[in-house]
């Protein structure tokens, strides 16, 4: 049977295309033999969970320790009101996962009587003492629960620590989305714990990195090798370029190219085929990047993320905030030191998802500038945006969940509309540059845009605009542009009032349409 791209759950060997487990993590055989207990973090969908399953069914065959890998998710649902319920729920988990996985002489004994806040600790005690091999306990989704009952936990944890080995595991592991430090209480920093006690037992927080292009070609060369079906260089490369690695995605892009657009394998992967993958990925916004989206609007996201998409500096943020955005994996530090969005296409998924509303409200627009061939005319598309801009934009803009770019969400709605009848818009933004850069695909038509916005206390944003708007026409080839100025200063009458188009040229001579409003 062919294994297939997996994008839903742990990824097991026999069933889905996979690298070699301790490749991203090469320390913990260390960490694990030094009898220690450490954190693994790292975003979601990047392979925890099917990493630390795969290394316990590895040390446990290798016959030295007894491993496993566990949950506490499902004590969530009472980790307010009953944190006694919620040790029961999760150590009628563990006993389930330990039968699924581990030979019978190493399955836990029956649990003891314990009092509520103890009986975790009376388990794993039990369960260390009645088998012949070291325990090597892995505690997944740990940030599922909080307040009282990750207190428990922790506590509970850090209590049997000095019992280790004969009496507890000999090494542990926590695993989730953020370090100790940062997991949710109702009381501490910020409704944080602020420090690793109660488990100051750790003794490495470590994290799982994203897949290597190397390792991108590694992970499609193995379906090449199943099924025959190459992916051509570019194809791998692109692939790599647009996720940079991030595992789910790259499975994803996989799953599509080789299971809906390119089902034949006698027929090679190429790079337009990925950008195809991409496009689908980015409509469908599919359970993943939906659960990125979802954390948009809470509001130390929101502090990061919106100046970077409005092109302004952070100022002072907490640098809490910041690590939180990056360990949600939305953000990534490049090698120069600057944030910016983690990958190309959560790039696109952010204002795209940030625009849905504005999108939603948008009034019935007859398609003004398609030609009568099904082409684009570009002077007709300019002309339907500022009739669209007068009439609507200022409603629109208070639909808008993030006001320093409120604007930018409302004309990428418009283009966004625009694109459905068979484009594509891409955007492109960076911290402190100022500016949004977007670009309108129909066919062979393209239109670049540079959209400001002038801003109380600034001078008029026109020169800078062009110059910025001139280096973005020269890197795309083309002789002509829009240069959107949002004015955005108080005082100004109503913004029907106001919008209008003027001709420009940069530097060189290119062409400009300004448009001001």
């Amino acid at each position: 049977m062919t294994r297939w791209f997996n994008t839903a759950g742990p990824c097991k060997g026999d069933l889905h295309y996979l690298l070699p487990t301790e490749r991203r993590m090469p320390e913990l055989r260390a960490l694990i033999d030094q009898q220690t207990y450490f954190v693994l973090h790292a975003p979601r969908q990047v392979g925890k969970t099917t990493s630390l399953m795969s290394l316990a069914a590895t040390l446990t065959a290798e016959g030295r320790y007894a491993s496993v890998l566990v949950s506490v998710e499902v004590g969530a649902p009472y980790s307010v009101r009953d944190p006694g319920a919620a040790e029961l729920a999760m150590l009628g988990s563990w006993r389930r996962a330990a039968e699924a996985v581990l030979p019978r002489e190493l399955l836990p004994p029956p649990w003891p009587e314990a009092n509520e806040g103890e009986r975790l600790g009376a388990a794993l005690q039990a369960w260390c003492t009645a088998i012949p091999r070291p325990l090597v306990l892995f505690i997944d989704e740990i940030d599922a629960v909080y307040d009282d009952a990750l207190i428990s936990v922790l506590r509970q944890l850090r209590d049997g620590y000095r019992n280790r080995p004969q009496g507890f595991p000999w090494s542990l592991a926590l695993i989730g989305l953020r370090d100790v430090r940062d997991y949710k209480v109702s009381t501490g920093v910020e409704g944080r714990l602020g420090t690793s006690s109660p488990f100051n037992i750790k003794v490495e927080s470590l994290t799982l990195r994203d897949f290597r292009r190397d390792e991108v070609a590694e992970l499609y060369a193995q379906h090449t090798d199943e099924t025959g079906q190459r992916f051509e260089v570019d194809a791998i490369d692109r692939a790599f370029e647009l996720t940079q690695g991030q595992p789910w995605l790259v499975n994803a892009l996989a799953r599509q190219l080789t299971e809906k657009l390119v089902t034949d394998r006698s027929i090679a992967i190429t790079c337009a085929d990925v950008d195809r993958a991409r496009d689908v990925l980015i409509a469908r916004n599919d359970t993943h990047l939906d659960s990125l989206a979802e954390r948009l609007r809470e509001p130390r996201v929101r502090h990061i993320v919106e100046p970077i998409l409005a092109g302004l500096t952070l100022g002072d943020v907490p640098e809490d905030d910041v690590r939180f955005c990056k360990d949600l994996g939305l953000l990534r530090q490049t090698d120069a030191g600057g944030l910016v969005i983690a990958n190309p296409i959560y790039a696109e998924v952010i204002p795209r998802t940030l625009s849905y509303v504005p999108r939603a409200s948008l009034p019935q627009i007859a398609p003004s500038w398609l030609r009568p061939d099904g082409s684009l005319d570009g002077d007709k598309l300019l002309s339907a945006f500022v009739a669209f801009w007068r009439k609507h934009g200022q409603p629109l803009m208070g639909s808008a969940p993030y006001h320093e770019i409120a604007p930018h969400l409302v004309l990428l709605a418009f283009l966004d509309r625009v694109a459905n009848g068979g484009g594509r818009v891409e955007r492109e933004y960076a911290i402190g540059s100022g500016r949004m850069d977007v670009l309108l695909m129909y066919g062979d038509a393209r239109v670049a845009m540079e959209l400001k916005v002038w801003r109380d206390g600034r001078p008029d944003p026109l020169a800078e605009g062009l110059e910025q708007l001139e280096a973005y026409l020269a890197g795309l080839g083309l002789d002509e542009g829009w240069l959107v100025l949002f004015d955005r200063r108080s005082g100004l009458p109503h913004l029907e009032e106001r919008v209008r188009v003027e001709e420009a040229r940069t530097e060189s001579g290119r062409r400009v349409r300004v448009v001001r409003g």
